[in-house]
């Protein structure tokens, strides 16, 4: 057995003696990892980031992705800014509300110098499906169409802990962060729906958007599913407007993480050497960014990763918050430098998603740290 390339990921420090900023040290990673050679000009560019939730202060902030938007444009791509709406009714459940979010958080053209696009649409449904290999779970998924249309990625993460999946950064913001919202419950749950009689209104969007046929008005006009046909694609979810049809939560953080990874295959379906990377490992909160709030980081501020490999990038960034002690007076309190803060802090093994995607031939777990100043 021939042994395996490790994959270059670029880092650079908090502190640095240098005197740089930070801002334009992230940047300069981007063209370390070949920013050039994955944009070509004209190229419209997908800059993949979460916009944090209202009351959220985790999410990567807006002049970093001021300074990803400028090298974009200097090396001739057309960027804008997208996300897919959320599964759960919070403050980015469609793009109305996804927008005004973004916008209060920061993300405003006057301040980023790039467009905003919601990747599945309105309300969730505008989408593409793609057919992806060796998948546990799927034989094809459903993405965001803007980001699935785009001629390039950049997708800028900020590594933290999940209380799903136990870890989040690369994988989780493309896999989970592009589903679409009836993908989304594809992978937090195999789903079966049942109508709320008390919320359901008779409206008949569900059956609208049921591609099978498996939903009725009933004669008490109440939405009927026929669960021999459903086959739990999440589409009537998205669709009701009055939440009549409940979302499902029940998985194992196993299959969560793989149904990820396998939306991950999806998004990088034509998009070969057209992907670049950029994590942060600062602020690294106990949880999600979707939270309405964040809780305090559990280890001190690390540093910035770039690179053009998913998995090996969320391996360093894993193993660089590993390596470093927990801080006091946080849910990290007491970690060493060496123990597992994310297994600690959630009880889920988040590498297990980094070992599926280099199962299924996204990336490798080597890599090579190369450290700029």
């Amino acid at each position: 057995m021939s042994a395996v390339t490790p994959a270059t990921v670029w880092f650079t420090p908090v502190r640095t003696p240098a005197k740089k900023s930070l801002v334009s040290r992230a940047g300069s990673l981007l063209e370390r990892a070949g920013l050039a050679d994955a944009i070509a000009e004209r190229d419209l560019v997908a800059v993949k980031l979460h916009f944090g939730e209202a009351g959220n202060t985790g999410f990567v902030q807006p002049m970093f992705v001021r300074e990803v938007i400028s090298r974009v444009k200097a090396v001739g791509g057309k960027p804008f800014l997208t996300d897919s709406n959320t599964l759960y009714r919070g403050q980015r459940a469609n793009a109305v509300d996804h927008l005004e979010c973004a916008l209060h958080n920061g993300f405003a053209y006057a301040t980023v110098e790039a467009p905003i696009v919601i990747a599945d649409g309105l309300d969730g449904r505008d989408s593409v499906e793609v057919a992806i290999d060796g998948g546990t779970h799927f034989e094809s998924v459903k993405l965001g169409s803007a980001a699935a249309h785009a001629d390039s990625m950049v997708v800028v993460s900020h590594v933290k802990g999940h209380e799903a999946t136990g870890f989040g950064g690369a994988l989780k913001n493309v896999g989970m962060g592009l589903g679409c919202r009836s993908a989304k419950q594809r992978m937090h749950a195999d789903f079966s729906p049942d109508p709320d009689a008390e919320k359901c209104t008779a409206c008949g969007r569900c059956v609208q958007w049921c591609p099978v046929d498996a939903i009725a008005i009933g004669p008490d006009r109440v939405a009927v599913v026929d669960q021999a046909v459903c086959y739990g694609c999440g589409e009537c979810v998205a669709a009701c407007p009055y939440g009549a049809i409940a979302i499902e939560w029940k998985t194992t953080p196993h299959a969560i993480q793989e149904k990820i990874v396998e939306h991950v295959a999806g998004a990088l379906v034509g998009k070969a050497g057209k992907v670049v990377y950029l994590s942060f490992v600062t602020d690294v909160t106990p949880d999600c960014d979707c939270l309405h709030f964040s809780d305090a980081a559990v280890v001190p501020d690390i540093g910035v990763l770039a690179g053009t490999d998913p998995v090996a990038i969320d391996q360093a960034a894993y193993d660089l918050v590993r390596d470093a002690p927990g801080l006091s007076g946080t849910r990290g309190e007491g970690h060493a430098a060496g123990d597992d803060t994310f297994a600690k802090v959630t009880g889920i093994d988040g590498t297990h998603a980094m070992a599926y995607a280099e199962k299924m031939g996204l990336g490798t777990r080597a890599y090579e740290l190369e450290r700029v100043e």
